[in-house]
């Protein structure tokens, strides 16, 4: 496999014209808008297009503008990217929002190296705003473009090695288009041939573009590369969840730590332990044996697959407030309002009849 392998300056000008004629176009989010790019890129970090499509518009619709985004309460910001993980990406869109608004005058800088001052904003996604809106020729650097770049020159290396990066960072940007008015056809192209030809697998290479000058096919190391990452073993995680209900029918919720499983989500009172469930539930001046106990949930995190124990309990409409967790009784019809992990939301969904 080749350790030196020199950039190709056809690269780029097949890219641009492969993408005007076969990519993907009519995206709601292909826009020189800053607003809506950046949006976008945000939500399709370690999402799929599809599941995106879903929730831009309703985000987009709720919050038009920059402006409405960093006027907005958390709690709506979350309860609209309920069921879209990585939640740590909704609190840094909305202080990122509020940094545009209170240092930018409300309007997304032009360069990489400032956007990349936005919280949550790394290299590859201000690049990608400044390429769409500002034709600035910079490149992206996402999991498809690296696959993409290790198959054209066959190299071999580790894509989590942080020496390894920056050796494709400086061929990604030795490939750059001369003509800056190529950028967003050039950056979508990088996006669409990772995400539509060069899978990770099965690879359709009868219909790329640069099938006759990769490296990878002449070599046939094709399913080689890049080396696949060691898997990151996946921990069981066992929790617990007191289900409490008022005589109002109301459900009581509180806001979980920004940092952490759910960070920032309202939720019901969750430990790690069934003792310390029992400990809470005393708090509240609810008896063990009042306790029921329903069936199991599963949910798989990235790494994490969590085992859920929902116990429900009736509770007075004042209940002894515990030392540790302040929260709210929610009414049923308010649930929509505050932003909850999918597997409550569907389990309150399951039970509405019993519990309410």
């Amino acid at each position: 496999m080749n350790e030196q392998a020199a950039p190709m300056p056809e690269f780029a000008l097949r890219l641009v014209e492969w993408q005007r004629q076969y990519g993907r176009h009519g995206l709601p989010w292909q826009t020189r808008e800053p607003y809506l790019v950046w949006l976008s890129e945000i939500m399709l970090q370690q999402t799929q297009v599809t599941t995106v499509l879903d929730y831009y518009p309703r985000f987009v619709a709720a919050f038009p503008n920059v402006q409405a985004l960093a006027a907005a309460d958390e709690d709506m910001v979350m309860g609209l990217w309920q069921g879209l993980g990585y939640y740590s990406r909704a609190r840094n869109l909305h202080k990122a929002a509020r940094q545009v608004v209170t240092e930018f005058a409300g309007k997304f800088p032009r360069s990489r190296i400032e956007l990349q001052t936005l919280c949550g904003v790394g290299r590859s996604t201000a690049a990608a705003i400044a390429a769409f809106c500002f034709n600035a020729r910079e490149t992206i650097l996402d999991g498809n473009v690296k696959r993409v770049l290790c198959r054209l020159l066959a190299l071999d290396g580790d894509i989590a090695n942080k020496k390894f990066e920056e050796k494709l960072w400086c061929i990604a940007d030795a490939l750059l288009p001369q003509d800056a008015a190529d950028m967003p056809a050039y950056i979508q192209g990088l996006m669409d041939m990772g995400a539509t030809v060069c899978k990770r697998s099965k690879p359709v290479c009868s219909v790329c573009p640069m099938s006759d000058i990769c490296m990878a096919r002449a070599q046939d190391c094709i399913a080689e590369l890049p080396r696949k990452k060691t898997a990151v073993a996946v921990r069981n995680m066992s929790l617990y969840w007191l289900v409490l209900c008022n005589g109002d029918g109301a459900v009581f919720l509180h806001k979980r730590p920004a940092k952490g499983i759910w960070g920032g989500l309202w939720c019901v009172p969750c430990v790690d332990s069934l003792a310390a469930l029992y400990e809470l539930a005393a708090q509240f001046g609810i008896a063990v044996e009042d306790l029921n106990e329903d069936a199991e949930i599963s949910h798989r995190l990235t790494h994490r697959q969590l085992l859920i124990l929902p116990f429900k309990a009736q509770a007075d409409c004042q209940p002894i407030k515990p030392t540790a967790i302040v929260g709210e009784w929610v009414l049923p019809d308010n649930l929509a309002a505050y932003g909850i992990p999918k597997p409550l939301h569907d389990y309150l969904n399951a039970v509405q009849d019993s519990l309410f």
